[in-house]
């Protein structure tokens, strides 16, 4: 053993998780995609690309205390699709095309079967969002985390044609809102979820109250967070949507009107899509007031599109086709004056 390993940094541990994820890594490939794993920095050539303005976007998210969870759990094998997820669905709400990845593992012990099964989850997460993962890095910090712990993040970079950048200029009055389903609480609030189940109340993860229909409460709250990129990516190519809001922290609340100007208000009908049994177990549980939840959980819809009412058909239909159910969940109007920009019935 060197000195390095009796500091508590085992180098030959990482050269085993980089053999482990090879495959996992190989499987991301997509056009573009230039060399592999174990060079300085990951290569991507954009001139393999057919966009004549090439708009860059990127974005960065990690996956918050929904790691506890997992760690909790000793289930490593979704929460790198949550990574995957909080980022690629951002750059998608600007109209851009996800194209490569890059995962950042900080621990306090390098667990190569662990790290690995980190990986298999954004590779998967990637799959499903057509980007490579063409880089990252583990780092172990044995006295910055303790043995079992572990933090996770990632950075994607995605493309869109300048004419087709998604912004809130292009939404209009009288466009109608079209809602995507979450798989559930996604990757937001869950601070507000601890509190809840293990602060305020003794909830095993274990446990299997009637509202949830037969799932545990750690499976229900460690279901991953949904990727549109398949269903919405389409849309926006074929210029049927003007505008994406992914429903992030802060719920429709915040997220929603992110979406338009400050000229238009969005009236949403929450009684318009069904209601996710998790969301009805954490507001009785937790006795939360409705606007509360609003404020902080999806409450059932991870996506909203804007679209012009008459492509409204046209977009169901195609979501449709590709098994992606939608609900008509409400509409832009002009903002009266002193007037909130969302208000939800």
């Amino acid at each position: 053993m060197n000195r390095y390993q009796e500091a508590g940094v085992d180098v030959n541990a990482g050269y085993e998780l980089v053999d482990r994820i090879k495959q996992d890594v190989k499987s991301t490939d997509r056009p573009g995609v230039m060399g592999g794993i174990g060079a300085f920095g990951g290569l991507f050539d954009l001139g393999s690309l057919k966009v004549q303005h090439p708009i860059l976007v990127s974005g960065t998210d990690g996956v918050g205390t929904k790691l506890l969870i997992a760690q909790e759990m000793d289930k490593h094998d979704t929460i790198g699709i949550d990574v995957v997820a909080m980022c690629v669905n951002d750059v998608l709400a600007q109209g851009a095309e996800p194209l490569y990845f890059l995962d950042y593992i900080a621990t306090g012990h390098n667990d190569p079967k662990k790290m690995a099964a980190i990986v298999s989850g954004v590779a998967e997460g990637c799959r499903q969002a057509g980007a490579a993962l063409i880089g990252g890095e583990t780092a172990e910090m044995p006295d910055m985390y303790s043995f079992e712990e572990y933090d996770l993040a990632g950075t994607v970079t995605g493309v869109v044609d300048k004419d087709d950048l998604l912004t809130s200029d292009n939404p209009a009055a009288g466009d109608i809102l079209i809602g995507l389903a979450s798989s559930g609480i996604h990757s937001n609030g869950f601070s507000l979820v601890r509190q809840i189940l293990f602060k305020d109340h003794q909830v095993a993860l274990s446990d299997q109250p009637a509202t949830l229909a037969g799932q545990s409460v750690g499976e229900a709250i460690l279901q991953p967070t949904r990727i549109y990129v398949p269903f919405v990516l389409p849309l926006i190519k074929q210029h049927l949507i003007t505008g994406v809001s992914h429903i992030t922290g802060g719920g429709l609340v915040e997220n929603l009107p992110r979406m338009f100007g400050d000229d238009l208000q969005a009236v949403v009908d929450s009684s318009t899509w069904p209601q996710l049994p998790v969301f009805n177990y954490l507001r009785e549980l937790g006795e939360l007031p409705l606007h509360d939840c609003f404020e902080t959980f999806n409450m059932g819809i991870g996506m909203v599109l804007a679209v012009h009412p008459d492509q409204v058909t046209k977009v169901q239909n195609q979501l449709r086709s590709l098994d992606e159910e939608s609900y008509i969940i409400g509409e832009l109007k002009v903002r009266p004056e002193d007037e909130a920009k969302i208000v939800i019935k």
